[in-house]
């Protein structure tokens, strides 16, 4: 069994080792992974520190040279990672190549994206001066990452970071080491200097405490469960209030009104909510339909959803993987049996499922009786499961819609423009969609939400350098005062 170590200052080390198993057959083990020390995360802070001048002091070209060739190769090898993916964390092949592809195509976009000008002149109210806006990099970036996206997250987060001359120390979720530790490799591969990239593998407890504490990280970026991203607010402000950015929760709505294409509303759900187990923090969780088209949409989602052929993530039939684990397995099913004791009706789904090898399968679930006050309507569930919650008009539904803490994505279905027009203007989310699935995110535009779901500067696309830069404003006179 191969063991993979962390890799700090260009060079790779671990003693100790945890198994890394596949959620569609337990008895499958993807790989050894290292623990880290406390002694490690530091040593890997340290490198990072001791390479960011001489990397940000590279010229531009340099690093979108190193960043193209990291995005080439990631594309080269988009089957392998893929494969990789759906083994540790449960997406099908098919997804995970996808977010292989993803995850190089967003290398090769901060290469190019480095290219462009970033800088500002402005005019002087005092003659004879100019005034020049700069942008320098922050410095060392603390990375943690979830387990729902491990290439893809993972990427957006490391290529602009290392696209604007900082250095970084990337932690990964625990769950799906092997992903991140593959991302690493060819980041050594692609030669880029030592101690520029560092990833320390183990304890989110002591990793984060570790590069939050730290006085030599100067950022970190986070995303996660709302309740961990509130603490490392509070501890990033009490630690020299160093920079933080912000990933949470999401309780997404998809408001269904009357006037609605069937086909597309019921393609829009099933796409939203049940395609990467549920498990994404832009899925729509709460369906809000209007009641002319209520019964007719539940009963044709109902049908959509109990047809979702659940499996193994490397069989080419499979349209569900499996629960990435057996503790989200257990939520998951904890919450169906409180749903249930709310008084939601379970139209389909709610149980394991029995496949060829043991694993992590749940059927996906769907609710129909929903209230909004439901502890499944107001809580983040992560999983395969959703409520159908009816609303009378659209006013309602809007109100609706914009009932929670949460406010990352948000969609609506109507065939009305000014329906359309009136919910972009007033939905209270970060995304919102129209006639689409909630789960909408692209390399060259912002990501991110309101309300608890984010803080901080927007990631991806030309927006991600507010976050890994910081600005100076200097003045120059031109002759004598």
């Amino acid at each position: 069994m191969i063991e993979h170590r962390n890799y700090i200052a260009g060079a790779w080390s671990g003693e100790d080792f945890r198994r890394n198993s596949n959620p569609s057959d337990l008895s499958d083990t993807v790989g050894m992974y290292a623990r880290a020390t406390e002694h490690e995360v530091d040593r890997a802070i340290e490198a990072a520190a001791e390479a960011q001048p001489g990397w940000a002091a590279l010229p531009v070209g340099a690093r979108a040279s190193y960043l193209d060739a990291i995005g080439s190769m990631i594309l080269a090898r988009a089957s392998e990672l893929g494969e990789l993916l759906a083994r540790e964390e449960g997406k099908t092949r098919a997804e995970g190549i996808g977010e292989a592809a993803r995850a190089g195509q967003t290398f090769r976009y901060y290469a190019a994206q480095i290219l462009q000008a970033t800088g500002e002149r402005f005019a002087s109210t005092t003659p004879g001066t100019t005034i020049d806006v700069d942008r320098r990099p922050l410095g060392v970036i603390g990375i943690i990452t979830p387990w729902n996206f491990p290439l893809a997250i993972p990427a957006w987060k490391a290529a602009p970071a290392l696209a604007y001359g900082n250095t970084v120390v990337m932690k990964p979720a625990d769950l799906v080491p092997g992903s991140a530790w593959l991302i690493a490799s060819i980041i050594h591969e692609a030669g880029v200097p030592a101690g520029v990239f560092n990833l320390v593998l183990g304890s989110g407890r002591m990793i984060g405490a570790r590069l939050v504490e730290s006085p030599l990280v100067d950022g970190i970026t986070f995303t996660g469960s709302t309740q961990v991203g509130m603490h490392i607010a509070g501890e990033s402000l009490r630690h020299g209030a160093k920079r933080f950015q912000l990933e949470m929760g999401g309780k997404n709505p998809l408001l269904v009104l009357d006037d609605a294409d069937i086909d597309v509303a019921v393609a829009a759900a099933v796409a939203g909510t049940f395609y990467s187990t549920g498990q994404r923090c832009t899925a729509s969780s709460r369906l809000v339909v209007q009641s002319g088209i209520h019964d007719v949409f539940v009963e044709r989602l109902t049908k959509a959803t109990s047809e979702l052929v659940v499996g193994h993530a490397l069989e080419a039939t499979t349209e569900i993987g499996p629960v990435v684990s057996e503790s989200q397995l257990q939520q998951d099913l904890d919450y169906v049996r409180i749903g249930r004791d709310e008084g939601a009706e379970v139209l389909t789904g709610g149980e394991v499922v029995e496949r060829a090898t043991e694993g992590n399968f749940m059927q996906p679930t769907l609710f129909a009786a929903g209230r909004n006050d439901m502890r499944i309507n107001r809580e983040e569930i992560f999983g395969p499961v959703a409520c159908v919650i009816r609303v009378d008009d659209y006013e309602e539904g809007l109100a609706v819609a914009n009932d929670t803490e949460y406010g990352l994505s948000s969609g609506v279905v109507t065939t009305s423009l000014s329906k359309a027009a009136n919910f972009r203007a007033h939905a209270q989310a970060g995304i919102i969609t129209i006639n689409r699935p909630t789960a909408n995110t692209e390399m060259h535009v912002p990501f991110g939400g309101t309300k608890a779901s984010s803080f901080g500067a927007r990631e991806q696309g030309p927006h991600a350098r507010e976050f890994f830069t910081t600005m100076t404003t200097t003045y120059t006179a031109h002759g004598t005062p």
